[in-house]
């Protein structure tokens, strides 16, 4: 039986099988997952890795330190690798995973070539003794990380509205932004906006475009 707990933590990583408002230790689940030996949840640790890792949570001496069986210490570095094997066939490119990989030993070199191959072919292979589905893993993975990779382009997306509102708003008064966003929007103007526009806004709009002026706003901020 799996632990709900785990379950559940398991949703602020990017692998929901429940929902929860619990604060992660991702090393943590990572460790538990790699304990459970339930393969629905090893599916799923591409997932958690990929999302641990790219929020600077993961720690692989960490991980390795929560597992206390040597037995669970065997099992994580085959999981490792299998990401790694996942990641390389999808053509999804992490720093860490690359750094991650030279540091392989031999062996595992050896064993992330095998599973390459298999998981070009559709295959099943085995992990640690246990059989596992090629098809499956990359559906698991495609369901789960890029859902939660749109999340966070979303997320960049509004932060980067935000930022260009508050820039906005430290040069022109509300109605000079108004009139501003319309224009790039290519909306059509009144006769008494197209003047203003003219006669105010797209002046100050020349200056920001002014290649020194940004050069020497850049040196103030130095």
């Amino acid at each position: 039986m799996v632990n709900k707990s785990l379950l559940k933590r398991l949703g602020k990583l990017g692998y929901p099988l429940f929902e929860t408002e619990e604060a992660q230790d991702a090393n943590t689940t990572l460790a538990e997952v790699v304990q459970s030996k339930d393969l629905r949840l090893w599916e799923g640790f591409p997932v958690v890795l990929a999302n641990s890792a790219e929020r600077g949570l993961f720690d692989y001496e960490m991980v390795k330190w929560h597992l206390k069986k040597p037995f669970d210490k065997l099992n994580l570095g085959p999981l490792l690798v299998m990401s790694l094997a996942l990641y390389k066939v999808i053509n999804l490119r992490f720093s860490w995973a690359d750094k991650f990989y030279k540091n392989l030993n031999r062996d595992d070199k050896k064993r992330f070539s095998s599973l390459l191959k298999k998981l070009k072919k559709n295959e099943d292979f085995k992990v640690s003794g246990r059989l596992m589905s090629s098809q499956r893993l990359k559906v698991t993975f495609d369901n789960y990380f890029n859902q939660e990779r749109s999340k966070l382009n979303d997320l960049l997306s509004v932060k980067e509205e935000l930022g260009l509102e508050y820039a906005l708003s430290q040069v022109f008064s509300p109605k000079q932004k108004e009139l501003f966003l319309k224009k790039l929007r290519h909306e059509k103007l009144t006769k008494t906006e197209k003047e203003y526009f003219s006669r105010v806004v797209k002046k100050k709009a020349l200056a920001l475009a002014n290649s020194e002026l940004h050069r020497l706003s850049q040196r103030l901020l130095e």
